[in-house]
Parts: structure tokens; sequence; C-alpha cells
């Protein structure tokens, strides 16, 4: 399956709701590939890799990111997804490979597997300044409901969020995809009330998503009989922005004695990236040139010091 997916938005013509649209059953899949996690964290995982596509893309700042991270009592340890202001996103689990039997309702023990207790942090960097950092406390691990009581909480944009992610008994991805449903100041109180009546009354996403419902038809599923338009599609990635030389950098920036020990086991280093699973080999006579390159740099500050 390609690694791709897409964010459509949709927009009442009374400008009163927004709904942001994620297929994102391309990148999820993608990123099991990738990370190889149990059934269990890759439905947990898929869905918050959906959030984050679906909340970066409303960043206006070209050079913006969004990160989001769910820090639970469950044994996955913690999910961490970064998106950027287009949508195109990457993630990890502290412990991929965590599962848990099905839940009383014979499904995915998502919230076991995340914690019920627990930190949510939403970081907004627009590219200047200090980054925005938003905190939550977890509602119930399910990732969809602790990021509508983000916007509830932190925010104070009401705001239904909504996420499926369905595996099949093999391990495989069937579907991804969720949305944001936003209400925009002034929007009136039984607006909300036919909203939520139309959510709640909807088959789930995952199933929607297998069936074949595109983004048009999850939206005449939402808004009924309420005038809306097709605001645009964007198409997004699952995209890491590892890269040897970012490491390369990172390697010779610990410690002098931490990079002498490792020039002298002449072994060489290897790093894999979180997010990707990539891995970078630097070779015992690279990490010499390192370690040269460190002692260099700290003799010339202290002599820029005297």
């Amino acid at each position: 399956m390609e690694n791709k997916g897409t964010i459509t938005t949709f927009l009442t013509e009374d400008g009163f709701v927004r709904l942001r649209f994620g297929e994102t059953t391309g990148i999820v899949s993608y990123m099991a590939q990738r990370h190889h996690p149990s059934k269990t964290v890759t439905a947990a995982l898929g869905r918050a890799l959906t959030a984050a596509a679906i909340m970066g893309s409303t960043l206006k700042d070209e050079d913006g990111s969004l990160t989001l991270r769910f820090k639970g009592d469950g044994p996955c340890g913690g999910l961490t997804c970064v998106a950027d202001s287009m949508g195109n996103v990457r993630g990890c689990a502290d412990e991929p490979t965590a599962e848990l039997p099905p839940n009383a309702l014979g499904k995915l023990d998502v919230g076991g597997v995340v914690g019920h207790n627990g930190d949510l942090y939403v970081v907004r960097d627009y590219g200047f300044g200090e980054p925005y950092v938003g905190y939550v406390k977890l509602v119930s691990g399910e990732i969809g409901d602790d990021i509508t009581n983000y916007y509830a909480v932190s925010e104070q944009t009401p705001t239904v969020c909504a996420l499926g992610v369905r595996v099949n008994q093999d391990g495989s991805l069937k579907s991804a995809g969720g949305f944001l449903l936003q209400l925009m100041p002034g929007a009136p109180d039984e607006l909300a009330e036919k909203l939520e009546a139309r959510v709640q009354a909807m088959p789930s996403l995952s199933q929607l998503i297998a069936e074949g419902k595109t983004a048009e038809d999850v939206a005449a599923m939402v808004f009924g009989d309420i005038a809306y338009q097709n605001m645009g599609e964007t198409e997004v990635r699952y995209k890491c922005n590892c890269d040897r030389e970012r490491y390369r950098h990172s390697i010779k920036s610990i410690g002098i004695q931490e990079l002498k020990k490792m020039r002298d086991s002449r072994e060489g280093a290897e790093v894999i990236c979180r997010f990707c699973d990539e891995r970078y080999f630097f070779p015992p006579e690279e990490v010499d040139s390192m370690y040269l390159e460190r002692v260099a740099e700290l003799k010339a500050r202290k002599n820029n010091d005297e």
C-alpha cells in the first residue's frame, strides 16, 4: 500500500462549522511496516498519527510543526507524533510490541495499552519564538476522547474528534482515518446539538473507510441537510526528517569523554531513528574524525575565551 493519505476540509455555508477529514490508511500501513507494532499499538499509534496530521494541517505558518505526546500508565509507555503544516506526519511508541487482550466489547484495548491515567501534551512550534505548549490529563487513553477534551479544556473550542483504525486478524491494516469537527465562535447551541446527534448515530469511521466511503460521503453523514462546501483536499504522507548529517552532528556533540570512549572502542557508532527505524552507521575512521573535530572546536573556544 502506497504511503499517502488525504485531508479534506469542509465548511458550512454560514461559516459556523468546520470539518477536517483525514483518510490515513496508507500512512498508518507504512508506519506499521517500519515499526512492526502489535495490533493494539498499531491502532493506538494510527489514531494518534491521524489526529496529528489533521491538527498539523491547521497550522498557518509554513515552517510550523505540531507535536502530540501521550504519556499514559499503559504498557506502550507513550506515543509521540509530529506533523508539519502540510499534515505530513511521523510517530513512534515507546514500547511498540506491547499488547493486551481485547476489551470488554471484544475490540482492541487502545485505552488500556495507552493508559487511562496520564498526560497529553500538544506542542505548537511556529518556527519562531517559544513554542506553545498545551497540557491536559488523559480522560480515557482512547486518543479521540483525549483530543476532544484537549480542545475543550485548553483551547475552549467545541470539538468532536473521531478516529478509527481497523486491523486485520493477521496484523495488517484494513483502514484508518478520522476527523475534527469544530464549531466557530457564534455558532448557535441548537446547531451543536444537531451535529452531536448525527455524529453519535454514525457507524465507526474505520468501518466506513473499509467500505470505501469517501470524504464527501462522511461530510454528508455529518452535515445532513446543513449546507456546506468542500474547501479542498491535501495529500499527506508519513514523512521523517532524519538524515545522516543530523545524526553525525548529534554524535559529535556528546560529551568529549564519551566520544573518546566511542573512538577508542574502534567499533564505530550506529544510530537508529525512532520515527522511521532507519539505521545510520558511522565507521571507526569517521568517529575518529568526529573526535578530532570536537577537540579542535573545544581548543578554539578555550582560546577565544582567553
